[in-house]
């Protein structure tokens, strides 16, 4: 069946004069999560994966993802005529250097510009004119062929209130204004879902697990229109709007609005406003081209979201502490699969107040299935968890009071001196990180090291950043700041400061034997002042025990074990008061010192 999806395409590519044809998963907001509407890369590729771009031609097709996704992309993909092509690894091409060495003087290149951010587009444009070739990006070519195309969500929006937002929407508003005077701008195209659903503290429902809805924005210095399907707005947030002096408008009207836009200098960021929107401006107007004044300013948590947040991963920190001992009192006892083990946690969430939904899909993975970073469970394909080896669960939660992402990796019987000694390569690596303490300027890639160190040490290493920042109830996976070594984007460069949130989730994933993460939540915070200026360090969000059974204490040094014993201490401390009595005696035992 899919490849035959991928023969229609290439028959819709010969009807409209198109030799190579690129498919992204991305939405019109470049949106790291995606709607069912915009997952052609699957429905051609079989691929489901969160990152992909797919490139067509009548002779080869092939798909790109990045190192959390080879395995999966290599079973997924089988028998779909679709080549992978494994990112950042030696002697692959980027996509951009495969279609400017396929593009042939004369063709057309083809994608939907709505798909595509300017950046992009620009760099489609300059290869297309050096190798004499056309580009079409007004076309999307499943429009016609993908019969079955889930069609545009319209879930309700709901406003998220000032005891969990921290800060009016006008607070905000002002903010972003200062930051256009500083660009010199009178305009502002804001397209980022998460952009805006912060910046007009409200909530939505229309991408799985992410609660955003499909909006734009456009700011001047006195007006502020949404571009939004009115139907997803009760009397309630109407009035709201109103009273925040919004206007709105359909969704699509953007696309004419631009066309009128009377500001001639306006804040763009390139890399996430898509390519089509921004062919409507006029002639005369400069699309000044910045990061998002509300990418940075959402990553610093005001007060109100920092103490909220911290109570957000208490309840969290219940819910998967409940689950573990659950897990380890039940398995060999009964038939548990990895999907039961998702939906029992899922329902240990459900128990606490203010639980929304969970941050992203659970991956339960039991053995070898740990190997795929992103692997996901299901009925169709039921993995019974047996007393040995490793279950490893990434898993988080959207409350009231903030978003949460965690994983444990967990024994669940005889484990070979191999795991153990892997698992506690990752907890060195997690713990280094976790103490961290360094200078203001420090940015996510001078840190990273700390990370990996024990690995790198062995000869080891993942193919995946160590962390990202997280969202207020928003996306999972927020930036700028983060901690990576490959320095592909200012991410790494960004300074960690203050207020921001980051996960710390090393990992070592053996391909056909078994896979780990140990994954918490450290929030930045001030430290002491010397003479070499400020210094800062993380201050610990999530509550959950790491497993015991699972290490070699020798193998860590006393800092180290310092570090574990601390953390388990404040785990007891923190949650046996919220657990039934049995659990909290045996929440006890596993964080005892060691």
């Amino acid at each position: 069946m899919k490849s035959e999806h991928l023969q229609l395409l290439r028959q819709q590519m010969k009807d409209n004069g198109i030799d190579l044809y690129v498919i992204p998963l991305s939405d019109y907001h470049m949106s790291e999560y995606v709607g069912d509407h915009f997952k052609g890369v699957e429905w051609i590729s079989g691929f489901s994966g969160t990152n992909a771009t797919l490139v067509a031609s009548q002779e080869e097709a092939g798909m790109w993802t990045d190192g959390r996704y080879f395995i999966q992309a290599r079973q997924q993909m089988e028998g779909s005529g679709v080549k992978l092509f494994e990112m950042g690894e030696e002697g692959v091409p980027t996509v951009e250097a495969y279609i400017e060495h396929n593009l042939r003087k004369g063709q057309t290149l083809g994608y939907d510009g709505r798909v595509f951010s300017v950046s992009w587009d620009h760099k489609m444009m300059d290869i297309a004119e050096k190798k004499e070739a056309n580009v079409e990006i007004g076309k999307d070519l499943l429009e016609d062929i993908w019969t079955d195309r889930p069609s545009l969500p319209a879930k309700k929006v709901w406003i998220l209130s000032q005891e969990y937002a921290g800060q009016t929407m006008a607070q905000k508003v002002a903010r972003i204004r200062e930051k256009m005077k500083e660009e010199d701008c009178s305009g502002h195209i804001l397209t980022s879902l998460y952009d805006i659903a912060w910046l007009f503290n409200l909530r939505g429902d229309d991408i799985p697990c992410v609660p955003v809805f499909l909006s734009y924005v456009y700011l001047t210095m006195d007006s502020i229109t949404l571009y939004a399907n009115p139907e997803i707005f009760d009397d309630e947030v109407k009035a709201y709007l109103k009273e925040q002096g919004v206007e709105l408008r359909p969704y699509v009207a953007i696309y004419e609005d631009l066309a009128g836009v009377q500001e001639k200098r306006i804040l763009a960021d390139v890399k996430v406003v898509n390519a089509a929107l921004c062919g409507e401006l006029p002639v005369d107007a400069e699309l000044v081209d910045a990061d998002n004044p509300s990418d940075r300013l959402k990553s610093i948590k005001n007060e109100t979201e920092i103490r909220n947040t911290k109570q957000a991963h208490i309840r969290d920190g219940v819910a998967v502490t409940r689950f573990i001992y659950w897990l380890k009192h039940h398995v060999g006892k009964e038939k548990i699969t990895e999907m039961d083990a998702a939906d029992r946690l899922l329902a240990f969430r459900q128990e606490q107040e203010h639980f929304l939904d969970i941050s992203f899909d659970t991956i339960s993975a039991y053995g070898e299935n740990a190997a795929l970073m992103h692997y996901e469970p299901g009925r169709d394909h039921e993995v019974e968890l047996l007393p040995k080896s490793f279950l490893l669960v990434d898993s988080g939660g959207h409350y009231l009071e903030g978003t949460t992402d965690i994983t444990r990796t967990i024994a669940l019987g005889e484990l070979t001196d191999w795991e153990k000694e892997a698992f506690t390569l990752v907890l060195r690596s997690h713990l280094r990180l976790l103490s961290a303490h360094f200078p203001k300027g420090t940015a996510g890639v001078n840190l990273d090291i700390l990370a990996r160190g024990p690995l790198w040490d062995r000869g080891l290493d993942y193919r995946c950043g160590t962390g990202h920042g997280v969202g207020h109830i928003l996306n999972v996976h927020e930036g700028p700041n983060s901690f990576r070594w490959r320095v592909e984007n200012d991410e790494a460069r960004t300074h960690i400061v203050p207020g921001q949130i980051t996960t710390d989730e090393p990992g070592l994933y053996f391909e056909g034997e078994f896979g780990i993460r140990t994954e918490s939540e450290l929030l930045c915070v001030e430290d002491e002042k010397t003479e070499y200026g400020q210094f800062y360090c993380f201050e610990n969000l999530t509550f959950c025990p790491i497993d015991l059974d699972a290490i070699v204490p020798e193998l860590l040094t006393q800092y180290e074990k310092a570090e574990l014993n601390a953390y388990h201490a404040n785990c007891y401390e923190t949650l046996a008061p919220l657990l039934p009595p049995e659990e909290a005696k045996w929440l006890k035992e596993v964080t005892r010192a060691i």
